[in-house]
Formats: C-alpha cells, sequence, structure tokens
C-alpha cells in the first residue's frame, strides 16, 4: 500500500461539487437507498471503455441499475470450477439476491477489445496468444462469434464482430442454470444493444440476432 497516492486535485473538486448540490438535493434518496439496500430493476453489462456511460445513455438514477463492467462487455461460459469468476459472481448475484427483472448486454462501435479480438484470430496480433495476455485470454469468449463472421466481406467483419459480442454474450448467459430458469419463468429477460458512440444511436437485438433495429 506504499505506492498509494490522494487523489487527483481535480477529481477532488468535482467531488465536493457534487456533494455540494447533486447529493445536497438529493440526500434524502441516498438516505433511504443506505438504509434500504438497492432494488435495481435490470442488470447491465456494458465495456470498460470510457465513452459508454450507460446511465446517461437512459438517464437512470442511483440504485436503478446493477453494472458490471469490463473489456468488450463479455460474458463467459457457465463454468463452477472453483477458481475466481468476476462477472459470472456479478450475474449469479443480479439473478439469485438481487432478483432483477432484466439482463442487458450492451456493446458500442469503435471497440479496442472487439479490434484486438479480430486481430488475434486473424494472425494479425500473435502477443495476444500468448498464455501471459490477460486481454488475449479473454477475447478467447470472443472467438466463436469471429468463426461465425470471418468469411464476410473485411470491412464488414468488425461491425459484425461488435454485435457476435452481444449476442455471443446473451448465448453465454443461457448457459448459466439459473439463468435460464429465471428466463424460462419469466422472471427476467435478456435484451442485446449495441450504442454508435458516433451517431448516437442505439440498436437492439431481435429475432435472436437475426435483425438489429434502431431503437
Amino acid at each position: 500500500m506504499h505506492n498509494v497516492r490522494p487523489l487527483p486535485q481535480y477529481l477532488v473538486t468535482r467531488y465536493h461539487g457534487w456533494k455540494a448540490t447533486s447529493y445536497a438535493e438529493n440526500s434524502a434518496w441516498y438516505r433511504r437507498l443506505a438504509d434500504d439496500g438497492q432494488r435495481p430493476r435490470a442488470m447491465v453489462i456494458s465495456c470498460c471503455d470510457s465513452r459508454v456511460h450507460v446511465t446517461s445513455i437512459f438517464g437512470a438514477d442511483s440504485g436503478e441499475f446493477f453494472i458490471h463492467r469490463n473489456i468488450a462487455n463479455l460474458v463467459p461460459p457457465y463454468a463452477p470450477d472453483g477458481l475466481q469468476h468476476g462477472t459470472s459472481a456479478a450475474v449469479e448475484y443480479a439473478v439469485t439476491a438481487l432478483k432483477v427483472a432484466h439482463l442487458i448486454v450492451v456493446g458500442h462501435t469503435s471497440c479496442g477489445g472487439v479490434a484486438g479480438c479480430h486481430a488475434m484470430c486473424s494472425g494479425k496480433a500473435p502477443e495476444l496468444e500468448e498464455k501471459t495476455s490477460f486481454v488475449g485470454r479473454w477475447m478467447d469468449v470472443l472467438r466463436p462469434g469471429y468463426e461465425r463472421i470471418k468469411d464476410l466481406p473485411e470491412d464488414q467483419q468488425i461491425q459484425a464482430l461488435e454485435r457476435e459480442a452481444v449476442l455471443v454474450s446473451i448465448e453465454n448467459l443461457m448457459s448459466f442454470p439459473f439463468v435460464k430458469t429465471a428466463v424460462e419463468s419469466g422472471a427476467t429477460s435478456l435484451h442485446g444493444m449495441v450504442h454508435d458512440i458516433r451517431e448516437g444511436a442505439l440498436w437492439q437485438a431481435e429475432e435472436g440476432g437475426r435483425r438489429w433495429t434502431e431503437v
């Protein structure tokens, strides 16, 4: 812990601004969240990318979304092997403890993780094939998606793989027994989205991902 330093001053300034305005104006709501606990209606699985801000996109308040972020918004297959699984743990908690009504996977355009997966799977990024690459081993989750788009015209592959990152995640969600049970009983629904950063558009998967429509 010897390397831990105080926050940069610009973040301290922003915090004090939030505490004096947003928090002060809604302090009763924050106290209620603290005392009563969270009851989010949806879990959102999105990318770590700093340009993806799902609470702003959906106008969500504190306590409304249970959010999990990782590289390329991926959900790995169900693997109860006793090892450490951050994404799987978040899904388990959301479905079994919080009992969210919706599981929403939000991908996005210009995703660096997806581009890295494409480069790795097409032989252009051998460094990602190394066992020591955390990014590469994580992007292995998306290899089935690459196999489905690799024969498309090259200029269409990245966009298709960005959508596959969402579809593969939804497929993998259904490999979790508690998710499958919740979906089949109607307690939880699955949704797949891709956010176009440049245009501000939001596309949703329909018909099992065979069709994408703008929201």
